[in-house]
């Protein structure tokens, strides 16, 4: 069995090169990979197109957090996510302030689809249909089909390069089990990329000691984890 378990951060990022899309879980807390992320960073690779939920937090000279961090250091050329706005309408952020000088691009999707997409990804599905954004500028130039009696608009698969996951505990085959906020995007996410990689908080166990109905990705689709050993939440 190909071994999984990778001894640093950097090294498990290590080969990410420029223009890559990575895929970025999580609320913030328990449910983000920030250790990858700090890993990504510090490797430098630019160019990148994010897949994300939001923009990430923090700028205003506190320091950005999350995928905003690689907003900040201008990694990122583009941000396909559900939400761009900062959370206060007082508040700037990386992405806004760079976004408003034209340097950076934004795809905006509605969250429901957003999840769907990347989905359709993970399970070979050639697209689909949906209702969500008809009659919107978001459904402009795209594929309309009357279902039922409902207008609704055709949307593709949203697959990545890599995602960056974040999970409670994992066995060394690669099967992870969630908690908390990790059972939002992360799941879907680590079935949509060409290559996933997973910081693991709880334990890296022999394979059969995680109970199989709490396993909730398998581990084909993982290719690299590390055990986070300086972390508390």
């Amino acid at each position: 069995m190909k071994n999984k378990i990778y001894d640093s951060y950097d090294a498990a990022v290590a080969d990410i090169p420029d223009g890559s899309t990575v895929m970025f879980p999580g609320f913030g807390g328990v449910g983000s990979p920030e250790h990858l992320i700090s890993a990504l960073h510090r490797q430098g690779a630019k160019q990148l197109t994010g897949i994300s939920n939001g923009t990430g937090g923090g700028g205003g000279g506190g320091g950005a957090s999350g995928v905003g961090a690689l907003i900040e250091a201008r990694q990122m050329k583009k941000m396909i996510c559900a939400f761009t706005a900062p959370t206060h309408p007082s508040r700037t952020t990386p992405f806004i302030d760079q976004y408003n000088a034209d340097e950076i691009d934004a795809e905006l999707v509605p969250q429901g689809t957003l999840a769907e997409r990347m989905r359709a990804a993970g399970a070979g599905i050639g697209a689909f249909y949906t209702p969500t954004s008809v009659g919107t500028e978001l459904a402009e130039g795209k594929e309309h089909r009357e279902i039922n009696g409902r207008l609704h608009v055709l949307e593709y698969p949203l697959p990545a390069d890599y995602a960056f996951i974040r999970a409670y505990r994992a066995d060394t085959f690669g099967n992870l089990q969630f908690r908390l906020t990790q059972r939002n995007f992360n799941p879907v996410m680590a079935t949509a990329a060409t290559i996933t990689i997973v910081e693991v908080e709880d334990g890296i166990v022999p394979v059969g000691e995680i109970d199989p109905d709490s396993i909730h990705v398998p581990g084909i689709y993982v290719d690299r984890m590390i055990l986070i050993q300086d972390d508390h939440s």
